[in-house]
């Protein structure tokens, strides 16, 4: 997703302070004085003592705890109906592909500190692997559903149930865990944030060409990771060459890299493609206004962006423990965007300055969205399937005041096409970490 906000980073130090909140510390005194009752020559009737539980992010040895195989036998329905908890029922969820630090960074491998570093974070590392996992699974169930005669509509419907389902979201607050944001169903030249709204009739085609965006979040930790689909094999140069420019962001990207750096690799890359269509030879675009961008808990856009071509005066580097965001957009159009078409992506605005809402309708909405969205993107569709259905006035009233953003669809020129792929990173002390690899 590839909305930009200016928000303050979230810091390490912030980092440990939030993932303490409400997580089980390790005690060792229980389980030493349950061993020393034992002891004691009362012939009281023995009770059962069970053995010290363990903070999630340490093993008994002290190491990092690797998830088990998923339950051997369980296999995931279509569509899922399955949560991924039950694959894992010991709690600890799957890493992504782990790829080494290099050259001045090698020695983050094997560093024993850094790795004590690590296990402070765990609590965190393992609700961003729990939404990679559903991300995968749900991203799996899409990709055999899009196909040409289905509705954008029912395709995202079906999409975001399955999300909720599969990470239990149904009848907790949708801030606990769920859809990070309205998912992206983006056609031909229309680049990002369209999202059908309730009725749309828009059918799918042989000809389009379709980015899907997901997102995926467990306590706020957040998985942002798109695609794209085309059925015609002529669109193929154009998705491979974008596939390819995302490919290599990823493997750019590491701590103390400049972000401008990565910026200007994508774009040799991307533009060393071309693509023929009707007859005529177009030069794949990168889009260069729009970008990746770093994550914090409960926020998308985290302050910092990753430009997808050179001469961006981002001299900004990429720290430790930061979650990237790594998108690529490529064009046979202009290679920029513009805002049209009916909005359906809004967010509240963060630390917005004091309004007076007037209106009983707009208060009442507010508060809905405070309640069930706080800083994560919203769609007009779940204020619909939320009982919040005669929301237009209000919506816009609380648009008007600054306290809520729009976000509409943005577009290079008609008649152009364009492609889309995102992955999410976590920058960890010892490695880089490809929480969403392809499956």
């Amino acid at each position: 997703m590839t909305i930009e906000k200016t928000m303050p980073i979230v810091q390490p130090e912030q980092l440990e302070e939030e993932d303490e909140q409400g997580k089980i510390a390790i005690n060792l005194e229980n389980g030493v004085n349950g061993e020393s009752e034992k002891k004691k020559k009362k012939k009281k009737k023995k009770k059962k003592t069970s053995t010290p539980s363990l903070q999630v992010g340490v093993t008994a040895s002290g190491e990092l705890p690797t998830a088990d195989a998923p339950v051997p036998g369980l296999v995931q329905t279509t569509p899922p109906t399955i949560p991924v908890s039950k694959f894992y029922p010991n709690g600890v969820y799957p890493h992504g592909e782990i790829c080494e630090y290099k050259d001045q960074h090698s020695y983050r491998t094997t560093s024993a500190e850094l790795r004590d570093q690590e296990k402070l974070f765990y609590d965190t590392i393992n609700d961003v692997r729990r939404a990679a996992e559903v991300h995968k699974q749900v991203r799996s169930f899409v990709q055999g559903m899009v196909k040409p005669g289905v509705t954008l509509l029912n395709l995202v419907e079906s999409l975001e149930t399955a999300t909720k389902t599969l990470v239990e979201a149904n009848g907790l607050n949708p801030l606990n865990a769920g859809v990070a944001f309205p998912t992206g169903l983006s056609i031909n030249n229309i680049a990002a944030h369209y999202s059908p709204n309730t009725g749309d009739k828009i059918v799918l085609k042989y000809d389009d060409v379709l980015k899907v965006d997901i997102g995926t979040h467990v306590n706020g930790r957040i998985i942002d990771s798109a695609f794209t689909v085309n059925f015609n094999p002529k669109f193929d140069p154009l998705r491979l060459a974008v596939k390819e420019a995302t490919n290599t962001g990823i493997r750019e990207a590491g701590i103390d890299v400049r972000l401008c750096d990565i910026g200007a690799a994508i774009q040799e890359v991307m533009e060393s493609h071309e693509i023929e269509l009707d007859g005529k030879v177009h030069q794949i675009k990168p889009i260069r206004n729009l970008c990746g961008h770093n994550i914090a808990q409960y926020d998308i856009h985290a302050g910092k962006s990753v430009p997808i071509v050179k001469g961006s005066t981002e001299s900004v580097k990429m720290e430790e423990n930061e979650f990237y965001a790594i998108e690529t957009f490529g064009s046979t159009g202009k290679g920029v965007v513009y805002e049209d078409l009916e909005c359906s992506h809004y967010m509240k605005v963060k630390n917005a300055p004091h309004a007076t809402i007037r209106l009983a309708r707009s208060k009442q909405l507010y508060h809905h969205i405070s309640k069930n969205y706080g800083t994560l993107c919203f769609a007009r569709r779940w204020l619909d399937q939320s009982g919040e259905d005669k929301h237009i006035m209000a919506l816009k009233n609380l648009c008007d005041l600054g306290l809520i953003d729009p976000i509409p669809p943005l577009v290079d020129v008609k008649g152009s096409y364009t492609a889309q792929f995102e992955h999410t990173l976590l920058l960890r002390p010892t490695c880089k970490e490809f929480l969403d690899d392809d499956d």
